[in-house]
């Protein structure tokens, strides 16, 4: 599993493209901006984009994904609870007859990588993270060192929290790619991140 790191947009957003290296197939996570620049590296890398998997509905990790959507024909997923289909909203996705909707515990397969769907709202109400293999790709759930805003849309800072107790709980290490900055462990997150620290304390991993 080769994971490259695009960042696009006026808000620095990770885009991860995610690639088989032997079937050269692969997903692309938060398409937030600069469809061109996604598209040439998938060109020029020769890869078939079979899935496009959206961590939330917030416009800077979404703006591309019809674009690339419509260049590769992969689908477009995200939790129903980011999506709209009757009009625009900066904090939901504008989905169409072909968005295809996950939820917790879905897994969705692309040659031999297969993502796994963990709900974790908070920062918006349809939030998830997507585990593969040993990595987890967290959105604006969690990043190094720090955490999701809670003050856009219908964040909640409470289920933010829940939502941090619960990567914690998880057993063994994981990367941490997050939707901005720089990547981290899910160890070195438990053990120096004041808030997954204090969301630990407050519900339990």
């Amino acid at each position: 599993m080769l994971i490259k790191t695009l960042v696009v947009g006026p808000i620095d957003t990770n885009c991860y493209i995610v690639t088989d290296e032997n079937t050269l197939e692969c997903a692309v996570i938060d398409p937030g901006d600069e469809s061109n620049v996604i598209l040439d590296y998938v060109e020029d890398n020769k890869l078939k984009v079979r899935a496009i998997f959206l961590t939330h509905g917030h416009f800077d990790h979404h703006t591309a994904a019809d674009a690339v959507a419509e260049a590769t024909g992969a689908p477009v997923y995200i939790h129903r609870r980011d999506a709209v289909t009757d009009g625009l909203d900066r904090f939901k996705y504008a989905a169409n007859p072909e968005t295809r909707y996950y939820a917790e515990g879905d897994t969705i397969t692309v040659a031999s990588m297969t993502f796994t769907v963990l709900e974790t709202p908070g920062h918006s109400p349809g939030c998830v993270t997507l585990q593969c293999e040993d990595v987890l790709f967290t959105g604006d759930t969690l990043f190094r060192g720090s955490a999701g805003r809670t003050d856009l849309g219908a964040g909640d800072v409470h289920t933010l929290l829940r939502s941090l107790a619960r990567l914690a709980a998880l057993e063994g290490d994981f990367e941490v790619y997050p939707g901005h900055m720089d990547p981290s462990t899910l160890d070195r997150e438990r053990r120096f991140n004041d808030y997954v620290r204090y969301a630990v304390e407050k519900y339990g991993a």
